[in-house]
């Protein structure tokens, strides 16, 4: 668990990330041995911005491989910037901008015979869920379970939005379950 200091560095790297790319086009510049330990340590966060409670870019890493507060700059930057289904985000929207850092725990795998099996062992509203086949990987974040509270729809369009048949299963499919601490600016 961050505490409110470490959760505010966060928030303010988000947001100092997506202003310093609409002025010079590139995140922000982060030093993390001057931030709290936590944060200089690795770690993976996603950056959601929205609008209005619209979706408005979301970017982020599922595996810890460099210091979260430097994770959280970089993904800000690339939810503004470079989310492939929307246009860049433009100075009359900053002020406009919400935004929520979700840091992740470690994935750990979920073991199943079917998709019946996985399913019963989903905590909607509480875990993220990573499923890998081949070439194929996606992920849901714990808040999409607001839009889609039924397990069953929840991983049929996971499945979509990693390029997998909706209906059926394959004992290829690796899952992997995350739970998140969520840190939101509104």
């Amino acid at each position: 668990m961050l505490n409110e200091q470490e959760r505010q560095a966060l928030l303010q790297a988000a947001s100092a990330s997506v202003y310093r790319g609409l002025d010079r086009g590139q995140p922000l510049p982060v030093e993390p041995e001057e931030y709290p330990e936590k944060l200089a340590k690795p770690g993976a966060c996603f950056v959601t911005l929205t609008i209005s409670g619209r979706l408005r870019g979301c970017v982020g890493s599922l595996e810890a491989w460099r210091p979260l507060i430097q994770d959280c700059a970089e993904n800000a930057f690339a939810a503004a910037f470079r989310d492939f289904r929307f246009p860049p985000v433009a100075a009359q929207e900053l002020d406009l901008l919400d935004y929520q850092v979700s840091v992740l725990s470690v994935p750990a795998p979920l073991y199943s015979e079917s998709e019946d099996d996985l399913l019963s062992q989903l905590r909607p509203g509480t875990d993220g869920l990573v499923l890998v086949k081949g070439d194929h990987r996606a992920t849901f974040l714990p808040s999409v379970w607001e839009s889609l509270p039924e397990p069953q729809e929840f991983l049929r369009h996971l499945k979509q939005k990693a390029g997998l048949a909706p209906e059926g299963w394959s004992g290829a499919i690796k899952a992997l379950r995350y739970t998140v601490e969520s840190i939101r600016r509104m």
